[in-house]
């Protein structure tokens, strides 16, 4: 017995409403395997390749690349052979890690339709001996990523199975030279019983339909032609009256010219975060100028003892874990329905990436325990995935405090929106040679701007003062974080 299963856009979780189609990995006819990845979709937060958790023929794709589609849409149907009274089996897997549970999603089993089945169509048919249609279970039911559609029944029946009363997706078409033949013309397959084996619709199906609408065209085609001229007839002069309309009131319905361009993936998400972080977080913002030529002679040493290279964005982050632990409530969190700040035992701390996608703020994991050495290839690693566009949700989400090096664009200072729902960023400026007084005497040093945009609910201005000249000591004098160590 031959069944269609439709896979349908799974939860990606955290979240996550929607995902565009970036690139098929498979065509109609192509015949996939268990968990082989059909589909490379690109969300909110990163770009993944989604599974199909089961084996069989692609007989149907649903959107082209391009196309944004919700959770729960179909994605695709599988044509796959399986026993009469049996559902088929599949992994249960749709995305590790990305909102699946370890059992299969429920399903609709197919059960025989009575005699008289009539067709969508509106043509009763009494099924012969041997045959048996396909009805879904009428009880509701979650929707699950992947429900059968179709189901025949062996062999030795009449011309083609019953057909459902009503159809969520296509039939049982191999073929998708039928398939195109059907689009191409206007046909729905959903409501031809096919005459093919196990009830699988063929071309010559599709044709005597067409046929017959030709027929039946041919008949018509005097009244419509009338009917036309008459609804022709009234619809000038609707037109003249609506142009009437709009001369007279000297308005246009157009809209204002210019390129528009559709907030979504990425640069939606990224508008909606900040939106919120606006309507939500009254932010504040304090800076400092900061000395780093001993920071910087600290990070040359360093990389000239030997051993992998410490990157500066690797040294301010041991900086940030440091001054946060001894000012704890900007590593926190504000809780709206209790009322509460959440202070956070662990730092996982964000850097803002510029990608070709746009902006994206990877999170390092427990960055408190790490030294410069493993923040140096966490940062590498995670920026290498941010500009192939291949971070996971689980690496864009959690974060508990930010630091931005928007320095690398040139600038030397800024009043960042805070990444919602942390509580404070930290903001690092372009490092350049500047006049400074050293040790009571001018001086060309390498200055740094730093600024500190916090959440003023979470804290005062003393806290987040304190903070930031901790950092900027910390920059001006390396030692200081020995104490720490």
């Amino acid at each position: 017995m031959t069944q269609v299963l439709e896979f349908r856009l799974p939860d990606l979780g955290e979240g996550l409403t929607e995902a565009e189609i970036v690139r098929w990995l498979v065509q109609v006819g192509d015949v996939v395997a268990v968990d082989q990845p059909v589909v490379e979709v690109e969300t909110a937060k990163a770009m993944v390749e989604v599974p199909c958790p089961h084996g069989g023929v692609v007989t149907a794709r649903f959107g082209e690349e391009g196309t944004e589609l919700p959770v729960g849409a179909p994605l695709l149907t599988v044509a796959i052979e399986a026993t009469a009274d049996a559902v088929p089996e599949s992994s249960g897997n749709v995305l590790v890690g990305y909102g699946t549970s370890a059992a299969p999603a429920r399903r609709r089993r197919v059960r025989p339709s009575p005699p008289g089945t009539r067709l969508s169509d509106g043509v009763s048919r009494t099924a012969g001996p041997g045959t048996a249609g396909a009805s879904a279970d009428p009880g509701p039911a979650p929707l699950p990523s992947s429900e059968v559609l179709t189901s025949a029944a062996a062999p030795g029946g009449t011309r083609g199975p019953a057909v459902p009363d009503r159809h969520d997706g296509p039939v049982a078409v191999i073929s998708p030279l039928v398939r195109r033949l059907a689009r191409d013309n206007g046909v729905d397959l959903r409501l031809l019983a096919g005459s093919g084996p196990d009830g699988l619709i063929l071309r010559a199906d599709v044709e005597d339909v067409l046929r017959t609408e030709t027929a039946r065209a041919g008949a018509t085609a005097a009244r419509a032609a009338a009917a036309a001229g008459a609804v022709r007839g009234a619809a000038g002069a609707q037109s003249v009256a609506a142009a009437s309309g709009v001369l007279g009131t000297g308005t246009s319905g157009t809209a204002a010219a210019g390129t528009r361009v559709p907030l979504k993936g990425v640069r939606g998400a990224v508008a909606d975060k900040l939106s919120r972080s606006r309507r939500e977080i009254p932010d504040a913002t304090c800076w400092v100028d900061a000395d780093a030529t001993e920071l910087m002679r600290a990070r040359a040493a360093m990389n000239a003892a030997g051993g992998p290279k410490i990157s500066l964005i690797a040294l301010l982050a041991r900086i940030c874990t440091a001054a946060l632990a001894r000012f704890p409530e900007l590593n926190s969190t504000v809780d709206l329905e209790a009322r509460e700040i959440v202070r956070l035992p662990q730092v996982h701390l964000g850097f803002a990436a510029q990608t070709e996608r746009g902006l994206v703020v990877p999170v390092v994991r427990d960055a408190h325990t790490r030294d410069a050495e493993s923040l140096t290839a966490e940062f590498a690693r995670l920026t290498e995935a941010a500009r192939t566009g291949t971070l996971t949700p689980g690496e864009l989400t959690g974060g508990t405090f930010t630091l931005n090096n928007y320095g690398v664009f040139g600038v030397d200072g800024s009043t960042p929106i805070i990444n919602h729902p942390e509580a404070a960023m930290l903001g690092v400026g372009r490092i350049v040679p500047k006049p400074w007084v050293h040790e009571g005497e001018l001086a060309v040093r390498q200055v740094v701007q730093l600024s500190l945009t916090f959440d003023h609910r979470v804290c005062d201005g003393g806290t987040a003062g304190g903070f930031l000249r901790h950092v900027a000591d910390c920059v001006e004098q390396p030692a200081v974080l020995l104490r720490t160590l």
